[in-house]
């Protein structure tokens, strides 16, 4: 690894920590708030009495130097900030320890995807990347989201289209819920990629373009893909509800399969509805 994304490495997992200490509360673990706290969260010196760590030992670990951790140590410090699956793996990588495997690079994308996603219709399906970049798609998701897939290549990303890209133009509902979930998932990625620049420069950018994108990244926000429920509004279909289910390709490297379900038999024929009509918009073009 070069001193490059090992300092990159240190920064981010020093962020990561001060963002997960100041969002516990001394009550929640049986501590007195006391008088005088500048943050609401932990202080360091109690985050190290709980691990059982050294209290300079963790400073030194949440300012970025470099000092060597262990999976034990790490463990003790997972549990005192109430981690999740998802956070205690970003945490893990972000130290760099080996026991997080590492994905292969298998090259692009196989041929035989597009076939899966072409016979996956009425359903809508699509390939990501793991920066959300889209890779190949069938006749409805592109039908559910024109201005994504004809977008040119440079910008043909799902959350910069999503960010940047007028709000009116898109059928998602619940962007409170939506959005915070798609960064979260965005960043445990960034975590296995720190210091790339193609990382760095679509974070940079993104951030730059996209004030709501930047005040979510800055949260610290952890998670993996998964299935969860979504819905969206087509102008001329209606509501949709459907069940986003992600699946892990063989290649590219974290490549994954997002086929929306319907939830419903009603869900189900509204979708098929606008598989067969893929030349009407989902949002009106007169919508603001």
């Amino acid at each position: 690894m070069t001193v490059t994304r090992q300092r990159a490495r240190r920064v981010e997992l020093a962020s990561f920590l001060r963002s997960r200490r100041d969002r516990i509360t001394p009550e929640a673990v049986g501590l007195p708030p006391g008088p005088r706290r500048r943050t609401p969260g932990l202080r360091r010196e109690e985050v190290a009495m709980l691990a059982g760590v050294g209290v300079t030992w963790y400073t030194w670990l949440e300012q970025g130097r470099p000092i060597n951790v262990s999976v034990q140590v790490l463990d003790a410090i997972s549990r005192t900030l109430r981690l999740d699956e998802a956070e205690r793996e970003h945490l893990y990588r972000l130290a760099d320890l080996p026991s997080v495997p590492q994905p292969p690079d298998h090259g692009g994308l196989e041929p035989e995807v597009q076939l899966i996603l072409d016979r996956l219709d009425p359903l809508p399906a699509v390939v990501y990347n793991g920066r959300y970049d889209v890779l190949a798609w069938n006749r409805t998701y592109g039908a559910l989201f024109p201005n994504i897939v004809t977008a040119p290549p440079a910008t043909r990303n799902a959350l910069w289209q999503i960010f940047v890209a007028r709000s009116c133009c898109l059928p998602m509902i619940d962007r409170e819920a939506e959005l915070p979930q798609l960064v979260a998932t965005l960043r445990a990625g960034f975590g296995r990629h720190l210091g790339e620049p193609a990382w760095t420069d679509f974070v940079r950018a993104l951030s730059a373009e996209s004030p709501e994108f930047a005040r979510m990244w800055a949260a610290h926000d952890v998670a993996r893909p998964g299935s969860r429920t979504k819905a969206f509004r087509h102008c001329e279909a209606g509501e949709v509800r459907t069940v986003s289910t992600s699946l892990s390709l063989a290649a590219p490297q974290e490549a994954r399969m997002v086929v929306y379900t319907p939830v419903g038999e009603e869900d189900r024929e509204r979708i098929a509805w606008i598989s067969a009509h893929p030349e009407i918009p989902p949002v009106a073009e007169h919508t603001h």
